[in-house]
């Protein structure tokens, strides 16, 4: 059933529609010249020399380990508070995910813990912004740097943020970034790598489409069999690759949210300054810590509870949230504790504790473009009266 207020839905305008419109009614549904812009914008926006299009963050984060050549044996360092992609595409290619506990403040990796965590086997270090938060991504590129380590920067959930005036997606060999329904842009699904590396960047081109050969341009002439001047290079696949392409569709959508990307950022801030001044003053909850509030990329709006609840009691609220038709969710269980890797490498409460403290306490409310003071107000008093009845059941019991 959908909620009266959800947690969140994209931003989409009739000039979406309509680029996704001409796109269908063109003869390239695939490997054309929108994926090529689609790429040239992200790019451009993070100050990069190549974008990757691809199928999902995902997909991105993958393709990028196995372009590194990593594998089994190798470790990579990560966070155990993150959407469980971040960790996934490290068993994708047979390594090993190293995790290291968060910041209280800002819920990234924290840059103090990290060299601890660094052994001979550690190949790369994927930092992510979580909720769009980039603290601590140059502290975390310096130690990657000195150890000669390569850095992949999640920024599935920073489009658009920056941090000392360098833009989400500068910093570290590579970055990821995601467009999921309910990242700052959308694509549908898809995704998109960025770096300065001219060899990765090939690689990862010719990994996203079964392996064929490494595209000498941004819409590579020998993928695309009309206008093929490789003779059977549709048909040779020189490595092991994936089917990670973006479709035109999806690109054309990108393009159109690309060129109102700075309207669709000030209007999330705008929600999320809504927010901090309606729930400001209010004792039982922390609010989101980003680097730079000016510049920050808002993703979701995640609230924290104090130390007087627990998990039990964050359960309750979540639950009370949506029988009064607001849309809500706990980001982020912890991925160590998630069963699979429990079972598999063994994890157990405490491992993390940071993380874990953070993980029972957190509270995502709705947000997305559009969410007016009425509809934070209706959230806020929701809210409020979720808080005062665990207040009540903890006086008398």
């Amino acid at each position: 059933m959908k909620s009266l207020i959800p947690l969140g839905k994209p931003d989409i305008t009739e000039a979406e529609v309509q680029a996704v419109v001409t796109a269908l009614r063109s003869d390239l549904l695939s490997i054309g010249p929108r994926q090529a812009r689609f790429e040239e914008l992200v790019a451009d926006r993070c100050d990069r020399r190549h974008g990757v299009a691809v199928s999902s963050g995902t997909a991105g984060l993958h393709l990028l380990l196995a372009a590194l050549g990593i594998g089994p044996g190798d470790e990579v360092i990560t966070t155990p508070f993150s959407f469980i992609a971040s960790a996934n595409c490290i068993l994708y290619v047979g390594a090993t995910p190293v995790f290291v506990d968060i910041d209280p403040r800002s819920l990234n990796m924290d840059p103090h813990r990290l060299e601890a965590a660094i052994t001979p086997r550690t190949r790369a270090i994927i930092a992510v912004e979580v909720f769009g938060n980039c603290a601590h991504m140059d502290e975390i590129e310096r130690i990657a740097h000195a150890h000669e380590i390569s850095l992949i920067e999640d920024a599935c959930e920073a489009l658009g943020g920056s941090l000392g005036g360098r833009p989400a997606g500068s910093f570290g060999r590579a970055a990821v970034f995601g467009f999921y329904p309910n990242k700052q842009i959308t694509t549908g699904e898809g995704g998109m790598i960025v770096t300065d590396d001219d060899r990765l960047a090939g690689l990862c081109r010719s990994l996203r489409n079964q392996g064929r050969p490494i595209a000498t341009t941004r819409d590579p002439a020998d993928t695309e069999p009309a206008n093929n001047n490789r003779a059977g290079s549709w048909l040779a696949h020189e490595r092991l690759g994936y089917n990670y392409r973006l479709t035109e569709l999806a690109s054309a959508l990108g393009i159109a949210q690309m060129e109102r990307l700075d309207a669709i950022l000030e209007a999330r801030r705008n929600v999320a300054s809504m927010y901090i001044k309606r729930l400001m003053d209010w004792e039982d909850l922390i609010l989101p810590n980003m680097a730079e509030m000016e510049s920050a990329s808002w993703f979701v709006f995640v609230v924290r509870l104090t130390d007087l609840y627990g998990s039990t009691e964050r359960d309750r609220i979540l639950q009370g949230l949506r029988r009064h038709d607001i849309g809500t969710s706990n980001y982020f269980p912890c991925i160590h504790l998630q069963p699979f890797y429990r079972q598999k490498f063994g994890h157990k409460p405490g491992d993390y504790p940071i993380a874990e403290h953070v993980s029972q306490r957190t509270i995502a409310l709705p947000f997305f473009n559009g969410l007016d003071e009425m509809g934070i107000e209706l959230i806020a008093q929701t809210l409020r009266v979720m808080l005062q009845r665990e207040q009540l059941l903890k006086r008398d019991r």
